[in-house]
């Protein structure tokens, strides 16, 4: 019997999710938001630094931006998306996804955040508002066990398809959201950008999403 005689059927089941938005013309939302966050560095320059945290160097800023008038526009964008999500995934109508923490990270030349997930969320999101030429790719690993057993040898020199990568990478870009499920571990590369001064910064605004009752 050869393989032509049976029938053959592949079924791709429990996959992950990443939603990628991309905003037409981030750059007056964008100018918006560096302004304030440069405000708030300079009324807080300590910012969050606890030993758990995943960050290496940089600035945090505190969990509530979302609270603040300041990041309305941003904020209107997220719940947007996540309606989007919602609504795609066909979760209830009774529970909206929301905004439970936003923070921002200002990550300089040499700065990078090792992995990590987020408890106690669903989703959690990243928007870049600056990103230089070579601040850090943020990299996706694979979630599951399979990368802890024996590895499968594939076709030299030819890429291998998306059901088998291991990880995953995206290369930041002013005005783009990634939303991910807080369960994946993510982890950026160091920045090497070669820009001058605060040009070089690799700036972002971070969030996690829970399901509230509508």
């Amino acid at each position: 019997m050869s393989s032509d005689d049976f029938k053959f059927v592949r079924r791709s089941y429990f996959p992950t999710m990443i939603f990628q938005v991309d905003v037409p013309d981030p750059k007056p939302l964008n100018q918006s938001l560096l302004k304030a966050i440069y405000a708030e560095r300079e009324r807080d320059r300590k910012g969050i630094n606890r030993s758990n945290l995943p960050q290496l160097g940089g600035w945090h800023s505190h969990n509530n931006l979302h609270k603040s008038d300041t990041y309305a526009g941003l904020v209107d964008l997220i719940n947007k998306a996540t309606a989007r999500i919602s609504e795609d995934l066909g979760y209830a109508d009774s529970h909206e996804l929301r905004i439970g923490t936003m923070w921002s990270i200002i990550n300089p030349p040499g700065s990078a955040n090792r992995a990590h997930v987020h408890p106690s969320c669903l989703w959690s999101g990243v928007y870049y508002i600056q990103a230089p030429k070579d601040c850090g790719n943020i990299e996706f690993i694979e979630p599951r066990t399979v990368h802890l057993m024996n590895q499968a040898k594939f076709q030299p020199n030819k890429k291998r398809s998306k059901e088998n990568w291991t990880k995953v990478r995206f290369t930041p870009t002013a005005g783009r959201m990634l939303i991910f499920p807080s369960w994946l571990y993510h982890a950026v590369d160091p920045n090497m950008s070669t820009a001058e001064g605060d040009a070089s910064n690799r700036i972002i605004v971070s969030f996690n999403l829970n399901q509230v009752k509508a």
